[in-house]
């Protein structure tokens, strides 16, 4: 299953023209505004809070739902070994390990991280009911907001009241999740060397022509009154401003700048997106350019089969190259590491027994990870309803929910952003303590 935007669109990318921006408005009437970008139409957003003295915010969504009994393993708990007589991970294996839990040996680059208190695991969260359709599962966790036909992200919710256009950011692809949807708009692209105004880029072009096409752009939308409706228009003329902002501030950076010396990224296929995507991310904190929230993908971890075990197989080299990039982030981070938190979670979990190809199907409950700043970190946080009451704690054969993972979010959200309304960010929904940060 593939989870993330498919290259065979590409050439369809390639096709810019007014005609198809004013389609493309025109369908897109009621939401904020659009930006012009490259040879694409992407969405463009203004979001920095003010007050929030510079945090970050990076969300890491593990498309096609982890197995968070794989990352973080129950070897307390003795039906684990029995349901999983294959691709268990033994006990010896283990790192960080308590008497309950222990992280698989792919995490091993993140265990300074859990011994410096700042990596933490919360176990059995998830959403209130199981969902087991990817897809809607992905929309129900990342819009936050049951019962709503307003399809915007809990992470959108957090952004607006500024002008600067790279303040909500999501990289790994050019269509934004719903995590980041919404009408504060968000810039979207896969590194951020893939923005670029289209005809206007420097790079590309003598100054003179670059300077010209700028202006051009400017004045574009300020005729056709009678043929195009003045609030289309408006949205058209707004989205060119924020698009040349954006692209001219990042012109000014420099995208090429190597990661710190001791950032290793992984550079293997598997983890080489993940890795260029964090890497942009590190330079747009290192470079104060006001982003306060940045959304990535990583994925497929849907591993109904080839799930494998330590020895080969899916799950434990993908975890890997996970940890690695995590690792690697931190440390390009520098003393800015400071200043940001990162959630790792995915829409849904995994059920206890493996099936017959030895892998595992649809669930329920699952883990979410966070490192960094403000983390109470060096632990396994949540209530573990145990794997051996099916009565009370198992709907068919899944880890039962303990934790909304709403109350994860919104506990992060209150100490790292004071100034954003919970009650906004996620509306209707009464908070309980979780404990994860200090």
């Amino acid at each position: 299953m593939t989870l993330t935007s498919d290259d065979c669109c590409a050439d369809a990318r390639r096709t810019f023209s007014r005609r198809g921006v004013l389609a493309a408005a025109a369908a897109a009437a009621g939401v904020a505004g659009l930006g012009v970008f490259g040879d694409t139409v992407r969405s463009v957003a203004h979001a920095a809070v003010p007050g929030t003295q510079n945090n970050v915010l990076v969300v890491v969504s593990l498309r096609g739902a982890i197995d968070g009994m794989g990352v973080v393993v129950p070897h307390g708990e003795a039906v684990y070994y029995q349901a999983r007589p294959v691709i268990a991970v033994p006990k010896d294996r283990l790192l960080a390990a308590d008497s309950m839990f222990g992280l698989h040996p792919s995490m091993a680059p993140l265990v300074k991280h859990w011994e410096a208190g700042t990596f933490a695991a919360v176990n059995a969260t998830g959403l209130a009911r199981p969902n087991r359709s990817h897809f809607a599962a992905m929309e129900e966790v990342e819009d936050a907001n049951p019962g709503s036909t307003t399809r915007q992200g809990w992470v959108n919710r957090l952004l607006g009241g500024s002008t600067n256009a790279l303040a909500g950011v999501h990289l790994t692809s050019n269509a934004a999740p719903t995590l980041i949807s919404g009408p504060n708009p968000t810039v979207s692209a896969p590194l951020l060397s893939g923005i670029e105004l289209a005809g206007a880029n420097p790079a590309h072009d003598t100054a003179e022509w670059s300077t010209r096409r700028r202006s051009s752009l400017d004045l574009l939308w300020s005729a056709d009154a009678e043929r195009v409706p003045t609030d289309i228009q408006a949205t058209l003329r707004r989205s060119v401003r924020q698009a040349r902002q954006v692209a001219e501030t990042l012109e000014g950076l420099r995208l090429g700048e190597p990661p710190a010396p001791a950032a290793a990224y992984d550079t293997s296929w598997r983890g080489k997106g993940l890795g260029e995507a964090l890497a942009d991310t590190a330079r747009l904190i290192r470079a104060d350019v006001g982003t306060s929230a940045v959304t990535l993908d990583f994925g497929n971890w849907d591993y109904h089969n080839d799930y494998g075990t330590l020895a080969s197989g899916n799950m434990a080299a993908q975890l890997a190259s996970l940890a690695t990039n995590l690792d690697a982030f931190l440390t390009d981070l520098g003393p800015r590491a400071g200043r940001v938190t990162i959630v790792v979670m995915s829409e849904f979990g995994r059920r206890l027994t493996e099936n017959s190809a030895h892998g595992l199907d649809h669930g329920w409950g699952n883990v979410m990870l966070l490192l960094g700043a403000g983390i109470r970190g060096g632990r396994y946080h949540g209530t573990w309803p145990g794997l051996t009451n099916v009565a009370s704690s198992l709907v068919d054969d899944d880890v039962a929910v303990t934790t909304d993972y709403r109350d994860v979010l919104a506990e992060i959200v209150a100490r790292r952003f004071p100034e954003i309304s919970l009650a906004e960010a996620f509306p209707g929904f009464k908070v309980t303590s979780v404990g994860v940060t200090r």
